[in-house]
Parts: C-alpha cells; sequence; structure tokens
C-alpha cells in the first residue's frame, strides 16, 4: 500500500504486523526474568519492524513477515544485551548447572537426573529447582552464544559472501551437534522443547499439554538448555 505521493504507507504496515510483534515479544518473555517488563520488548521489537519496512524492497507479502520476524527479534535481543538484563547470580547458577550437569554426563555416560545434579550441587531438589527458575533468562541462547565471538544475532542467520568451505563445514558440524544433543535429552525436557520451539507454545500453553504447572515447565526448560549448553561447550 502506498501514500498520495507513491510512497510505502509505512504506518499502514506497522498495524498490519503489530500483532506479528506482539507474539514474538510474548514468546520471547518466556525465557526472560520477570524483571523485564513486556511493554520494553514490545516497544524494541516496533523498532525492529520500523527498521524492516526502511530496509526491504520486495513485496510486502510472506516473504516479508518472515523478514521482518527476523529483524524484530535482532532487535529485541541487542537491546537485552545492551540492559544487561539478566543478573549476574543467575548466570553464575546456570555455569554451576552447567559444569554439574558435564562432570556428570563423563562420568555416568548419560543424561543425570535432577535428584543427581541435586546432590552434585550438595543442595535439596527444592533449592535445585529454585535455581533453575532463577536461571530463567539463560535460556536465551544462539550458537554465538557459546564461542568467544562477539556475533550478533541476524549476522550469525545472514549469508555472507565471503564464507569459506571451512566455514561453512564447521557451521554444519555445530549444527549436527546440537540436533544429536537434542535428541538425548530426556524424554520430556525434548517434548518441552519440541512445543516450545517447533509448535512455538508458550510454558503456561505446555504446562496444561503436561498436567504441570507453568514453573514445572519452566525447571525443565531451564534444565534442557542447562545441559544443551554444557554438551555443546564440551562439544
Amino acid at each position: 500500500m502506498y501514500t498520495a505521493s507513491g510512497t510505502v504507507d509505512k504506518q499502514h504496515y506497522i498495524n498490519q504486523f503489530a500483532p506479528l510483534v506482539k507474539r514474538i515479544a510474548h514468546h520471547m518473555m518466556a525465557k526472560l526474568p520477570a524483571s523485564v517488563q513486556l511493554d520494553d520488548i514490545v516497544q524494541a521489537g516496533m523498532i525492529g519492524l520500523l527498521d524492516a519496512l526502511n530496509r526491504y524492497q520486495g513485496s510486502f507479502g510472506a516473504q516479508f513477515e518472515a523478514y521482518a520476524a527476523q529483524r524484530v527479534r535482532g532487535a529485541i535481543l541487542d537491546e537485552l544485551r545492551q540492559a544487561d538484563w539478566l543478573p549476574r547470580s543467575a548466570r553464575r547458577s546456570m555455569r554451576r548447572i552447567e559444569t554439574a550437569v558435564c562432570a556428570l554426563e563423563q562420568r555416568l555416560g548419560r543424561a543425570p537426573t535432577e535428584l543427581e545434579i541435586a546432590k552434585a550441587l550438595e543442595i535439596p531438589l527444592e533449592e535445585y529447582h529454585e535455581m533453575l527458575e532463577g536461571a530463567r533468562g539463560c535460556q536465551l541462547v544462539h550458537l554465538g552464544d557459546l564461542s568467544d565471538a562477539d556475533s550478533d544475532f541476524l549476522d550469525s542467520h545472514e549469508v555472507q559472501a565471503g564464507r569459506t568451505p571451512l566455514d561453512m563445514l564447521l557451521e554444519g558440524n555445530r549444527r549436527e551437534l546440537l540436533i544429536r544433543a537434542i535428541e538425548e535429552l530426556p524424554p520430556r525436557e525434548k517434548l518441552v522443547m519440541g512445543m516450545h520451539y517447533q509448535q512455538e507454545l508458550n510454558l503456561r500453553e505446555i504446562g496444561e499439554v503436561l498436567g504441570v504447572s507453568e514453573s514445572r515447565v519452566c525447571q525443565l526448560h531451564s534444565q534442557a538448555i542447562a545441559r544443551l549448553r554444557a554438551r555443546l561447550k564440551h562439544a
């Protein structure tokens, strides 16, 4: 749609794709600490949508929606990183959990149970569950976060002309490691990851499917992320 002067009517497309921004924001909020406000996430996403409108050259159909969704997620992640949104205590908790999981997997040759992880941390199971909920926010993880490279979310998903066959091979290897690590998750955690990332259900909806509380889904999700991070870092 265009204005009387022949330029793209950005306000029309902002109104049209605003529900997309809100949907992405709600989905990402499920992985963020309670201190993060939904309105702030939506505002950052709208900036990403506007950026997409300014950059896009094609027709505003399904292809634009996919492009805009990527820009919206990237803008939200940039805002979260700049705001230093994750408390240091949560980072420390997740590192402790990852270290314990990695050590137990090497010793046991399998995925450790929750009770085994709690015993390795020398804390009661209830306290371990609280740690998992407190670590909510470390769940927003991408392959770039597992390396020392200071890469942007969009950069990591962008095809670069200068990529070498070795770059593509390494990227393929990382992908295979991630797929294998997901396949080796305990069944309940694997199910949670599939419903959240493939079916795009939020934590409350997953809880209704599994017949458990939203906080329990949060614990399972945090634990699955800790297992994946530990496996990929070790690899």
